[in-house]
């Protein structure tokens, strides 16, 4: 495989770098590393897709929906294709990829945040949501990481615990839920939305990914009508 550097840019963080992978068949992928690891790409969208079908089949009425994590824009992509979806707020950390989605660094970015239903905040999220207002969500999807315990930034694990959830619960209308999306079956959340939300799911989701069957769990928690 060949690789292009697309863009690159240094945070409080680290280093962030958007490339092109050329593939045998000539295929382009855009790849997204963090700090030299890999986060996502282009090639392999169905967690993404999954996460948000998921979740917004278990509350009837998503009209103002939360996302953490832009990432390159699969899962707004995905939140936005529901017609129910009335406002979609996306907070994301690293101002640089917000950027690169909205100049076409990223190719499709610029379709992608032209809905007039999508507003992207730049925030981390912990703040971004101690600062939003009661009740102001029918659904919140936690997608800055792939769980608890495969954290893109180590200091991504107080989204996962019962101080954050708590703080998530209280911004959330009755009958809506808060959805984590996590690689593994992640007891330590699950105990968390469980001693804040009225219900607690733990969703399988079975994915392909590099041509092999994965399962990945989405764990929800949903606030009575």
């Amino acid at each position: 495989m060949e690789y292009v550097e697309l863009a690159r840019a240094e945070s409080e963080r680290g280093e962030l770098v958007l490339r092109d992978r050329r593939e045998a068949d000539g295929a382009s992928v855009l790849e997204l590393r963090v700090n030299g690891i890999f986060v996502m790409d282009s090639a392999e969208v169905s967690s993404e897709q999954a996460l948000a079908e998921a979740a917004l089949a278990r509350v009837a009425q998503p009209r103002d929906v939360l996302v953490g994590g832009l990432g390159l824009g699969y899962t707004v992509h995905a939140v936005t294709a529901d017609r129910r979806v009335e406002r979609c707020t996306v907070v994301e950390v690293e101002e640089a990829l917000v950027g690169w989605m909205r100049d076409g660094t990223v190719p499709h970015g610029p379709s992608v945040l032209a809905d007039d239903r999508v507003r992207v905040v730049v925030a981390e999220l912990g703040s971004a949501v101690a600062e939003a207002r009661d009740e102001g969500f029918d659904l919140v999807l936690l997608d800055v990481d792939n769980g608890p315990h495969f954290l893109v930034h180590d200091g991504n694990a107080r989204l996962y615990r019962t101080d954050f959830v708590r703080q998530t619960r209280r911004i959330i209308r009755p009958g809506g839920a808060m959805a984590v999306w996590s690689m593994d079956r992640a007891a330590d959340v699950l105990d968390a939305l469980e001693s804040v939300f009225d219900e607690v799911e733990a969703v399988p989701c079975p994915v392909r990914l590099q041509e092999r069957d994965e399962t990945y769990w989405l764990l929800v928690g949903t606030v009575a009508p």
